[in-house]
């Protein structure tokens, strides 16, 4: 199924989310569709939650909206009919969306609030730190755990006698950036680094060396060199000049030298020139340049390390930065504000979701696991689980391992969760179907970290069984989807991939409908871009003579550049109404326009050719073509479905919807 369905979804559930209300005997029949009855609540409860309140009282809103709500009863319906619903793809598709629409009920919500404080708070100050890593697997063996403990415990003792941190690093630490970095990891803030890492810089005292701590990746020991509010959010504005980039798909026509482009670009910044008016006539950020050269705020982390730390570096509203160089090209910077970072209001919805894809995110869901087993009265016997430590071997670290090796533990009381009942044989099956190649491991810490994970599963998996019953708004949340995806399936087939596919109907709805694809009266022409009057003058003498002298763009550009590369730049293409401002502010005639006052800039336009209305092809027009191809598809579609099933509207009851 396409991927596309999470946006399908989202406009799906906002016209069609069905509310889940409490029917009786006063609740009367507003419509049947397809043989279901549709209660005057339950429409009228979608049709105010989509309609605001100016067009609720309007009966056209009314009636519209209610054929929009037939048409998609009769679609769902019509995919019930072809057993779409019970197809391998669309349950898996649905179990799919059920985990996620479950996961916010499957944590402990004032556990994580906790941790969005924290990391707001936390988020307030940079840290500066260093470490040293020895590597350590999260299951190693005993014997391999000690030797890295002590390979970490060797390195502090080391530097507690005073030798130099960084010297350490380079001999011992076992990330690899340390040979260069000496373990110097700079300023970093929350939700930056794994939450073990962070929690024991930001616990740590300055320039004191921390004991050992352990993460995903090994053992640490961590120095906090240096700490500083939060830089907070700079706004800035920027002249970029582009460097030859080989794979670009347009043509670069500028053959300009980056580097001298810039240093001229800023010998006229910082002799006085207008930083918004060079940034618009000369910066190859295009989006930026309209604007002057601003680029939206941004704090630490959101652009190229070098373009930050340049920003950060002006200390004034107003200060400009001398040139520096980019993956992109070279940019000239100009500091417009800085502000503070922002309350914890404004930056909640970003912490939250980054705290979800985060290991501290397990914290509120062991949180939720310990009280699920107290409501439904968890019981388990772990004398049953270490049975099976003398059934694993190294079998198991191949991804070889067979839950036969377990066949004579077949008790049926390992565990219990509610009225489900876990035995021995279902604790085999999870270890077959959960095993992966990994490093050799000591066997009860395996066995005791598969048992959990094994629980911890199978408790949420019962909290999630009950969900529906618990609570009605998530039951109706997955109607919905469920709906959804049926209807996206469904459509897809009738009418957005057949659009697509059907390129003999396509062609036949094109000719049908040619006159509606039309191109304008466009224009092909060359665009000479001059710094003032006399380079102008100059690009005009050579313009008169192009046929003559057998002069290309190219000729022209390097001939006028030859002093500055400010001196002129030329565009070139086909022109429509609207697509330049230049080109639309002179006559379209055939021929060299008259000079075009542009801000400091002279405009002069080569009109080459003419071009009179005519129909666009197929290929010119395909997106809009096809857009239509699909309404027409869709309208006989529905057309078809109000044949095939019958839909009945009680207009009595519809009158009294408000």
């Amino acid at each position: 199924m396409n991927r596309g369905i999470n946006l399908f979804l989202l406009l799906t559930i906002s016209v069609w989310s069905v509310s889940a209300q409490a029917q009786n005997s006063g609740d009367p029949i507003l419509m049947n569709v397809a043989g279901k009855n549709v209660t005057k609540s339950e429409f009228e409860a979608i049709y105010h939650k989509n309609n605001n309140k100016n067009t609720s009282n309007d009966p056209k809103a009314l009636e519209d909206y209610l054929q929009l709500f037939i048409n998609f009863k009769l679609k769902v319906k019509e995919a019930e009919t072809l057993g779409m619903d019970t197809s391998t793809a669309f349950k898996s598709e649905l179990e799919g969306y059920r985990k996620q629409l479950a996961a916010p009920y499957l944590t402990d919500n004032e556990v994580n609030d906790k941790l969005l404080h924290e990391a707001y708070d936390r988020m307030k100050t940079d840290v500066k730190a260093s470490h040293i890593l020895i590597k350590c697997e999260h299951n190693a063996l005993p014997k391999d755990t000690l030797v890295a403990y002590n390979k970490i415990i060797a390195a502090r003792n080391r530097i507690l006698k005073g030798e130099d941190f960084a010297k350490v690093a380079r001999e011992v630490s076992e990330d690899p950036s340390a040979k260069e970095n000496g373990g110097n990891l700079g300023y970093f803030t929350s939700m930056q680094m794994v939450y073990p890492f962070e929690s024991a810089t930001f616990d740590a005292p300055l320039n004191k060396v921390t004991m050992p701590i352990r993460t995903r990746f090994g053992y640490h020991i961590i120095l906090k060199t240096d700490q500083r509010p939060n830089q907070g959010q700079i706004t800035v504005a920027h002249i970029m000049v582009k460097t030859p980039n080989k794979d670009a798909a347009l043509k670069d026509t500028s053959k300009v030298d980056p580097k001298a482009k810039i240093d001229e670009l800023y010998a006229k910044v910082k002799g006085g020139g207008d930083f918004a008016e060079l940034a618009k006539q000369h910066s190859d950020d295009k989006g930026s340049a309209k604007k002057g050269g601003e680029l939206p705020p941004f704090g630490t982390g959101r652009m190229v390390p070098e373009f930050e730390t340049a920003a950060f570096a002006l200390q004034k509203d107003g200060d400009i930065s001398a040139p520096i160089q980019t993956q992109y090209g070279w940019h000239i910077i100009k500091r417009l504000n800085k502000k503070e970072l922002g309350s914890f209001d404004e930056l909640k919805a970003e912490l939250k979701a980054k705290i979800s894809k985060d290991s501290r995110s397990q914290n509120g869901k062991e949180s939720m696991i310990a009280k699920i087993k107290k409501e439904y009265n968890f019981k388990e016997n772990i004398k049953l689980r270490d049975e099976f430590i003398k059934t694993i071997d190294t079998t198991y670290f191949e991804a070889k391992w067979n839950k036969s090796a377990a066949a004579k533990l077949n008790k049926a009381d390992l565990f219990s969760i509610g009225n489900k009942t876990y035995g021995q044989s279902d604790f085999a099956i999870y270890l077959e179907n959960h095993q992966s190649k990994r490093p050799k491991t000591d066997y009860p810490a395996l066995i005791k970290d598969m048992y959990k994970a094994f629980v911890n599963e199978a408790c949420l998996d019962y909290e999630e069984s009950k969900l529906p019953e618990k609570y009605p708004d998530f039951k109706a949340l997955l109607q919905e989807y469920r709906d959804g995806i049926l209807l996206f399936e469904l459509t897809d087939k009738n009418v957005w991939a057949k659009a697509v596919k059907d390129t003999t109907g396509l062609k036949e709805f094109y000719e049908a409908n040619k006159d509606k694809y039309m191109w304008g009266t466009r224009t092909e022409a060359t665009i000479y871009k001059c710094a003032n009057e006399k380079v102008a003058d100059s690009v005009r003498k050579m313009l008169k003579n192009k046929t003559k002298k057998n002069y290309t763009t190219d000729d022209i550009l390097k001939a006028i550049n030859k002093d500055s590369q400010l001196n002129l730049s030329i565009e070139s293409g086909k022109f429509s109404k609207g697509d330049n401002e230049e080109v639309d502010k002179s006559e379209w005639k055939k021929g060299i326009s008259p000079n075009l006052n542009v801000g400091q800039q002279i405009f002069i336009i080569d009109y080459e050719n003419i071009l009179l209305p005519q129909s666009k092809t197929i290929a010119e027009a395909k997106g809009l073509i096809t857009a239509d191809y699909q309404s027409y598809l869709e309208k006989k579609w529905i057309t078809s479905l109000r044949e095939k099933y019958k839909f009945t509207v009680n207009q009595e009851v519809l009158s009294t919807v408000k």
